[in-house]
Protein backbone atom coordinates (compact mmCIF):
# COMPACT_ATOMS: atom_id res chain seq x y z
CA UNK A 1 0.00 0.00 0.00
CA UNK A 2 1.38 3.42 -1.02
CA UNK A 3 1.94 5.68 2.02
CA UNK A 4 1.30 9.36 1.27
CA UNK A 5 1.98 12.37 3.50
CA UNK A 6 -0.50 15.26 3.25
CA UNK A 7 -0.28 18.69 4.94
CA UNK A 8 -2.48 18.68 8.02
CA UNK A 9 -3.67 22.29 7.93
CA UNK A 10 -3.71 25.55 6.01
CA UNK A 11 -4.44 26.43 2.39
CA UNK A 12 -1.79 23.99 1.17
CA UNK A 13 -3.70 21.18 2.91
CA UNK A 14 -7.09 22.23 1.56
CA UNK A 15 -5.92 22.41 -2.05
CA UNK A 16 -3.96 19.15 -1.79
CA UNK A 17 -7.01 17.34 -0.44
CA UNK A 18 -9.18 18.81 -3.21
CA UNK A 19 -6.69 17.69 -5.83
CA UNK A 20 -6.56 14.14 -4.46
CA UNK A 21 -10.35 14.05 -4.38
CA UNK A 22 -10.47 15.08 -8.05
CA UNK A 23 -7.95 12.30 -8.73
CA UNK A 24 -10.41 9.76 -7.32
CA UNK A 25 -8.93 9.16 -3.87
CA UNK A 26 -10.81 9.06 -0.58
CA UNK A 27 -10.22 12.12 1.61
CA UNK A 28 -10.94 12.90 5.23
CA UNK A 29 -14.23 14.45 6.31
CA UNK A 30 -12.99 15.61 9.71
CA UNK A 31 -9.96 17.90 10.05
CA UNK A 32 -9.00 16.02 13.22
CA UNK A 33 -8.44 12.83 11.25
CA UNK A 34 -4.70 12.20 10.97
CA UNK A 35 -4.71 8.79 9.29
CA UNK A 36 -6.91 7.48 6.49
CA UNK A 37 -6.79 4.20 4.58
CA UNK A 38 -8.20 4.14 1.05
CA UNK A 39 -8.47 0.40 0.45
CA UNK A 40 -10.08 0.75 -2.97
CA UNK A 41 -7.08 2.64 -4.36
CA UNK A 42 -4.35 0.96 -2.34
CA UNK A 43 -3.13 4.08 -0.55
CA UNK A 44 -2.73 5.21 3.05
CA UNK A 45 -2.79 8.90 3.93
CA UNK A 46 -0.99 10.50 6.87
CA UNK A 47 -1.87 14.13 7.69
CA UNK A 48 1.24 15.85 9.07
CA UNK A 49 2.69 19.29 9.74
CA UNK A 50 3.82 20.63 6.33
CA UNK A 51 7.34 21.28 7.63
CA UNK A 52 7.73 17.66 8.79
CA UNK A 53 6.68 15.93 5.58
CA UNK A 54 10.07 16.01 3.83
CA UNK A 55 11.74 14.49 6.90
CA UNK A 56 9.36 11.53 7.04
CA UNK A 57 9.73 10.92 3.30
CA UNK A 58 13.53 11.28 3.34
CA UNK A 59 13.83 8.64 6.07
CA UNK A 60 11.58 6.20 4.22
CA UNK A 61 8.86 6.27 6.88
CA UNK A 62 6.47 7.38 4.13
CA UNK A 63 6.75 6.80 0.38
CA UNK A 64 5.71 10.16 -1.07
CA UNK A 65 4.39 13.47 0.17
CA UNK A 66 2.76 16.70 -0.92
CA UNK A 67 4.53 19.77 0.44
CA UNK A 68 6.01 23.10 -0.62
CA UNK A 69 9.25 23.32 -2.57
CA UNK A 70 10.44 25.91 -0.03
CA UNK A 71 9.87 23.48 2.85
CA UNK A 72 11.65 20.71 0.97
CA UNK A 73 14.70 22.87 0.24
CA UNK A 74 14.80 24.17 3.81
CA UNK A 75 15.37 20.76 5.40
CA UNK A 76 18.28 20.01 3.01
CA UNK A 77 17.74 16.23 3.00
CA UNK A 78 19.17 14.64 -0.17
CA UNK A 79 16.99 11.52 0.17
CA UNK A 80 13.83 13.57 -0.37
CA UNK A 81 13.51 14.77 -3.95
CA UNK A 82 10.90 16.60 -5.97
CA UNK A 83 9.29 14.46 -8.66
CA UNK A 84 6.32 16.56 -9.83
CA UNK A 85 5.29 20.23 -9.56
CA UNK A 86 1.58 20.52 -8.76
CA UNK A 87 0.78 24.03 -9.96
CA UNK A 88 -0.71 25.62 -6.84
CA UNK A 89 0.47 27.51 -3.72
CA UNK A 90 2.95 29.49 -5.83
CA UNK A 91 5.19 32.03 -4.12
CA UNK A 92 8.70 33.47 -4.24
CA UNK A 93 11.35 33.60 -1.53
CA UNK A 94 12.92 37.05 -1.18
CA UNK A 95 14.96 39.34 1.06
CA UNK A 96 13.37 42.46 2.54
CA UNK A 97 14.53 45.36 4.71
CA UNK A 98 13.48 48.93 5.58
CA UNK A 99 13.25 51.05 2.44
CA UNK A 100 16.62 52.23 1.15
CA UNK A 101 18.75 50.26 3.60
CA UNK A 102 20.03 47.62 1.17
CA UNK A 103 20.16 47.45 -2.62
CA UNK A 104 22.05 44.18 -3.13
CA UNK A 105 22.60 40.94 -1.25
CA UNK A 106 26.36 41.60 -1.10
CA UNK A 107 25.56 44.29 1.48
CA UNK A 108 24.18 41.56 3.76
CA UNK A 109 27.66 40.19 4.48
CA UNK A 110 28.11 40.12 8.27
CA UNK A 111 24.50 41.17 8.91
CA UNK A 112 21.69 39.46 10.83
CA UNK A 113 18.93 37.83 8.76
CA UNK A 114 15.69 36.75 10.43
CA UNK A 115 13.83 33.89 8.76
CA UNK A 116 11.72 30.81 9.30
CA UNK A 117 13.74 29.05 6.59
CA UNK A 118 17.26 28.97 8.03
CA UNK A 119 18.46 26.06 5.89
CA UNK A 120 17.29 27.64 2.66
CA UNK A 121 18.82 31.04 3.47
CA UNK A 122 22.16 29.64 4.61
CA UNK A 123 22.44 27.42 1.55
CA UNK A 124 21.64 30.25 -0.85
CA UNK A 125 23.94 32.85 0.70
CA UNK A 126 26.80 30.37 1.08
CA UNK A 127 26.54 29.64 -2.64
CA UNK A 128 26.94 33.40 -3.21
CA UNK A 129 29.97 33.65 -0.91
CA UNK A 130 28.09 35.72 1.64
CA UNK A 131 28.38 35.09 5.40
CA UNK A 132 25.54 36.16 7.68
CA UNK A 133 24.15 35.49 11.15
CA UNK A 134 20.83 33.71 10.68
CA UNK A 135 18.20 34.49 13.33
CA UNK A 136 15.73 31.58 13.24
CA UNK A 137 12.13 32.48 14.01
CA UNK A 138 9.03 30.34 13.96
CA UNK A 139 6.26 32.14 12.11
CA UNK A 140 5.91 35.75 10.94
CA UNK A 141 9.23 37.59 10.71
CA UNK A 142 8.10 41.01 9.50
CA UNK A 143 8.64 42.66 12.91
CA UNK A 144 12.17 41.33 13.42
CA UNK A 145 13.91 44.46 12.11
CA UNK A 146 11.68 46.89 14.00
CA UNK A 147 12.25 44.95 17.23
CA UNK A 148 16.01 45.05 16.73
CA UNK A 149 16.83 41.35 16.37
CA UNK A 150 17.74 41.49 12.66
CA UNK A 151 18.97 43.85 9.95
CA UNK A 152 16.87 42.22 7.22
CA UNK A 153 14.49 39.33 6.76
CA UNK A 154 14.06 36.49 4.28
CA UNK A 155 10.57 35.15 3.75
CA UNK A 156 8.01 33.71 1.38
CA UNK A 157 6.36 36.47 -0.67
CA UNK A 158 3.05 36.09 -2.46
CA UNK A 159 1.90 39.68 -3.09
CA UNK A 160 4.29 41.72 -0.91
CA UNK A 161 1.41 43.50 0.83
CA UNK A 162 2.33 42.28 4.31
CA UNK A 163 5.93 43.44 3.87
CA UNK A 164 4.89 46.90 2.69
CA UNK A 165 2.54 47.25 5.65
CA UNK A 166 5.52 46.54 7.92
CA UNK A 167 7.57 49.27 6.20
CA UNK A 168 9.81 46.82 4.33
CA UNK A 169 10.81 46.63 0.68
CA UNK A 170 12.02 43.67 -1.34
CA UNK A 171 15.56 43.71 -2.71
CA UNK A 172 18.03 41.32 -4.30
CA UNK A 173 17.37 38.29 -6.48
CA UNK A 174 14.65 35.67 -6.08
CA UNK A 175 16.11 32.92 -3.91
CA UNK A 176 13.47 30.38 -4.85
CA UNK A 177 10.24 30.13 -6.81
CA UNK A 178 8.10 27.80 -4.77
CA UNK A 179 4.91 25.86 -5.34
CA UNK A 180 3.31 22.67 -4.07
CA UNK A 181 5.26 19.61 -5.19
CA UNK A 182 5.09 15.85 -4.92
CA UNK A 183 8.22 14.45 -3.30
CA UNK A 184 9.62 10.93 -3.11
CA UNK A 185 12.00 9.20 -0.73
CA UNK A 186 14.95 6.90 -1.41
CA UNK A 187 12.83 3.92 -2.56
CA UNK A 188 10.73 3.39 -5.69
CA UNK A 189 7.38 2.35 -4.19
CA UNK A 190 4.75 0.37 -6.05
CA UNK A 191 1.74 2.44 -7.06
CA UNK A 192 3.55 5.73 -7.58
CA UNK A 193 3.09 5.60 -11.36
CA UNK A 194 -0.67 5.45 -10.96
CA UNK A 195 -0.62 8.33 -8.47
CA UNK A 196 1.41 10.44 -10.91
CA UNK A 197 -0.93 9.65 -13.82
CA UNK A 198 -3.93 10.66 -11.77
CA UNK A 199 -2.41 13.90 -10.51
CA UNK A 200 -1.21 14.81 -14.00
CA UNK A 201 -4.72 14.14 -15.25
CA UNK A 202 -6.10 16.64 -12.73
CA UNK A 203 -3.50 19.22 -13.77
CA UNK A 204 -4.45 18.80 -17.42
CA UNK A 205 -8.15 19.11 -16.57
CA UNK A 206 -7.49 22.36 -14.72
CA UNK A 207 -5.48 23.88 -17.56
CA UNK A 208 -7.54 22.77 -20.55
CA UNK A 209 -11.13 22.74 -21.77
CA UNK A 210 -12.88 20.95 -24.62
CA UNK A 211 -14.12 23.07 -27.52
CA UNK A 212 -16.76 21.85 -29.99
CA UNK A 213 -17.81 23.78 -33.06
CA UNK A 214 -19.22 23.47 -36.59
CA UNK A 215 -17.27 24.70 -39.58
CA UNK A 216 -17.32 24.72 -43.39
CA UNK A 217 -15.06 21.85 -44.42
CA UNK A 218 -12.83 24.03 -46.59
CA UNK A 219 -11.70 25.96 -43.49
CA UNK A 220 -10.50 22.97 -41.44
CA UNK A 221 -6.82 23.57 -42.14
CA UNK A 222 -7.12 27.24 -41.20
CA UNK A 223 -8.99 26.33 -38.01
CA UNK A 224 -6.33 23.77 -37.11
CA UNK A 225 -3.72 26.52 -37.27
CA UNK A 226 -5.79 28.46 -34.72
CA UNK A 227 -6.37 25.47 -32.41
CA UNK A 228 -4.25 22.40 -33.10
CA UNK A 229 -5.20 20.51 -29.94
CA UNK A 230 -3.04 18.07 -27.98
CA UNK A 231 -2.61 15.70 -30.94
CA UNK A 232 -4.95 17.03 -33.62
CA UNK A 233 -8.64 17.98 -33.77
CA UNK A 234 -11.34 15.34 -34.15
CA UNK A 235 -13.25 16.12 -37.34
CA UNK A 236 -16.59 14.47 -38.20
CA UNK A 237 -18.94 15.08 -41.16
CA UNK A 238 -22.27 16.78 -40.51
CA UNK A 239 -25.57 16.03 -42.22
CA UNK A 240 -25.40 19.52 -43.69
CA UNK A 241 -23.39 19.21 -46.93
CA UNK A 242 -19.92 20.78 -46.83
CA UNK A 243 -19.84 21.17 -43.04
CA UNK A 244 -17.97 19.29 -40.33
CA UNK A 245 -18.08 19.07 -36.53
CA UNK A 246 -14.76 19.69 -34.79
CA UNK A 247 -13.70 18.79 -31.26
CA UNK A 248 -10.40 20.03 -29.85
CA UNK A 249 -8.72 20.46 -26.45
CA UNK A 250 -7.52 24.03 -25.89
CA UNK A 251 -5.84 25.96 -23.03
CA UNK A 252 -8.47 27.30 -20.64
CA UNK A 253 -6.84 30.73 -20.43
CA UNK A 254 -6.95 31.14 -24.24
CA UNK A 255 -10.50 29.89 -24.75
CA UNK A 256 -12.20 33.22 -25.52
CA UNK A 257 -9.50 34.39 -27.91
CA UNK A 258 -9.56 31.07 -29.77
CA UNK A 259 -13.34 31.18 -30.02
CA UNK A 260 -13.19 34.70 -31.47
CA UNK A 261 -10.56 33.65 -34.05
CA UNK A 262 -12.53 30.58 -35.08
CA UNK A 263 -15.77 32.54 -35.36
CA UNK A 264 -13.99 34.99 -37.66
CA UNK A 265 -13.15 32.21 -40.12
CA UNK A 266 -16.68 30.80 -40.16
CA UNK A 267 -17.02 28.53 -37.14
CA UNK A 268 -20.45 28.44 -35.55
CA UNK A 269 -22.14 26.79 -32.54
CA UNK A 270 -18.95 27.05 -30.48
CA UNK A 271 -19.34 25.36 -27.10
CA UNK A 272 -16.75 25.07 -24.32
CA UNK A 273 -17.05 22.32 -21.72
CA UNK A 274 -14.94 21.61 -18.65
CA UNK A 275 -12.74 18.51 -18.36
CA UNK A 276 -13.08 16.60 -15.09
CA UNK A 277 -9.98 14.48 -15.60
CA UNK A 278 -7.73 13.22 -18.38
CA UNK A 279 -5.05 10.73 -19.36
CA UNK A 280 -2.75 11.86 -22.13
Amino acid sequence: MLRIAIPNKGSLSETAVQMLSEAGYATRRDSKTLHLVDEANGVEFFYLRPRDIATYVAHGALDVGLTGRDLLRDVCLPDAREIEPLGFARSTFRFAAPAGRFSSIEQLDGKRIATSYAGLVESFLTSQGISVEVVPLNGAVESAVQLGVADAIADVVETGTTLRQAGLEIFGPVMLESEAVLIQGPSEPAGIDRLLRRLRGVLVARRYVMLDYDLPAEHVQQATEVAAGMQSPTVSPLQRPGWVAVRVMIPRRDANRIMDDLYAIGARALIVTAIDNARL
